[in-house]
């Protein structure tokens, strides 16, 4: 058979597998088999021995045929009651059960092609151990051993434990697999899948339950959305009047703001997230009131001033909550001046503003829920902030939200606020970050 007819490195099919086994049961040469399958007669054969599974002759209480030392046996008295005879000539002497010198009759042909027994025609009266080729048998022992060539780690103790040097002291610290691997990309040699692999088989001294991502999250209720009366407030500024505004108006940034609470009382959280780059900051106020939201606002309104803040903010998008129900006061300066204009969402519908709602859980690794934020000042909360914002995502393709900051936002924007970058080692979301 000539090498071009050879398909070399494609695995053996069920198809193939029957092949080889009805012309084993005819008795075809081995050349023409592998000719049929198109495979090398060498392969055909490693095929065969390596598939073909052994079948013991079942033994009866006056069957001694079967032992390969049957006829240059001499032994006598294996029963013990010292009559002399010659114990492969005694009918009732079992001598698979009591002599430690038995040994099944194997077939001699089996050492040669075909290696099984599955057209020979003495396998009626012949005693020995027989071999076999099915295919079902061997299609299984096929999958089976693709499923166990691939358990375990490809991959040596020595960079096992250099990458957990590198991987285990940044998960401890809070970070994330993807802000990891985005900033050690060229001194991990496997892919981000991978690593999650090594993670669910223990391989690093950093375990799943310190991912802050490897949780089980209980099923969510079902409920009847409740009767809502639409509020004068919301007159003009409704989702439908947004999505209208965004559409006669796509090259405005928009702004989504909220409020996180720890607690049902005390200091909460102002969280303003800018949707192009995803950089979030967050104020800590008093109590969650419509002046202390206005408070804040005017302040940030102040540092930034009119043109930075209206080309960072002219577009804000809320939730419904009391504390932002004034929205004349949020939308104009001390002289009346427009600096920006407010929209709500659905009421019930806060996947409406889906980027400062999902940038939560980055506070939560940081400062959990029932967690009070009555013993943080500004400055921790800022550093917070820093650590989020230098945090890489995969939805913005490895980048961090500072770095696309000065790109998408006003260039103004990073100085005025004195926004700082963290190196990407020292990205630190846990805890911990406020004992430092």
């Amino acid at each position: 058979m000539s090498d071009n007819n050879i398909c070399k490195g494609k695995h053996l099919r069920m198809e193939d597998h029957l092949i080889i086994k009805y012309g084993l049961d005819e008795n075809y040469p081995l050349k023409k088999i592998a000719e049929r399958i198109k495979k090398d007669p060498i392969t055909v054969s490693k095929e065969i021995k390596r598939n073909r599974f052994l079948k013991v002759n079942k033994l009866i209480e006056k069957d001694l045929h079967s032992c390969q030392h049957r006829r240059s046996c001499s032994k006598k008295n294996l029963c013990g009651s010292g009559c002399g005879k010659q114990c492969k000539k005694c009918s009732f002497v079992n001598c698979y059960r009591v002599c430690k010198e038995y040994s099944v009759k194997k077939c001699s042909k089996l050492n040669r092609y075909s290696y099984v027994c599955n057209s020979c025609n003495t396998v009626t009266t012949c005693t020995g151990e027989k071999s076999y080729y099915k295919a079902k048998v061997a299609d299984s022992k096929y999958k089976e051993v693709l499923v166990v060539s691939r358990e375990g780690l490809n991959i040596t103790s020595n960079e096992l434990k250099k990458m957990d040097e590198i991987i285990s002291p940044l998960i401890l610290k809070g970070q994330s697999i993807s802000h990891i691997f985005t900033h050690h990309k060229g001194e991990i040699d496997c892919c981000e899948r991978t690593l999650y692999y090594y993670f669910d088989k223990n391989a690093f001294t950093a375990r799943n339950i310190n991912l802050p991502r490897k949780v089980k999250y209980k099923p969510r209720k079902k409920s009847t959305l409740p009767v809502v009366k639409e509020s004068p407030c919301r007159a003009g500024r409704t989702f439908s009047d947004f999505v209208s505004f965004i559409e006669k108006n796509p090259d405005l940034p928009v702004v989504e703001m909220d409020t996180v609470h720890c607690t049902l009382s005390g200091k909460v959280l102002l969280a303003f997230m800018f949707r192009n780059c995803s950089l979030m900051l967050a104020f800590i106020i008093e109590s969650c009131s419509q002046t202390a939201v206005k408070e804040v606002i005017d302040k940030l309104y102040g540092v930034l001033g009119h043109d930075v803040f209206k080309r960072s903010s002219p577009v804000i998008l809320t939730d419904n909550g009391s504390e932002f129900k004034n929205p004349e006061a949020l939308e104009l300066d001390e002289m009346g001046n427009q600096r920006t204009k407010i929209f709500y969402c659905n009421p019930m519908a806060s996947y409406q503003k889906p980027h400062v709602e999902k940038n939560h859980e980055y506070i939560r690794y940081i400062i959990p829920k029932g967690k009070s934020f009555d013993n943080r000042t500004q400055k921790e909360i800022a550093l917070m902030m820093y650590h989020i914002n230098s945090t890489a995502r995969a939805s913005l393709n490895g980048s961090t939200p500072f770095k696309l900051a000065p790109m998408l936002l006003d260039t103004l924007l990073l100085g005025k606020l004195s926004l700082k970058h963290i190196e990407a080692d020292e990205v630190h979301l846990k805890p911990a970050l406020f004992k430092k």
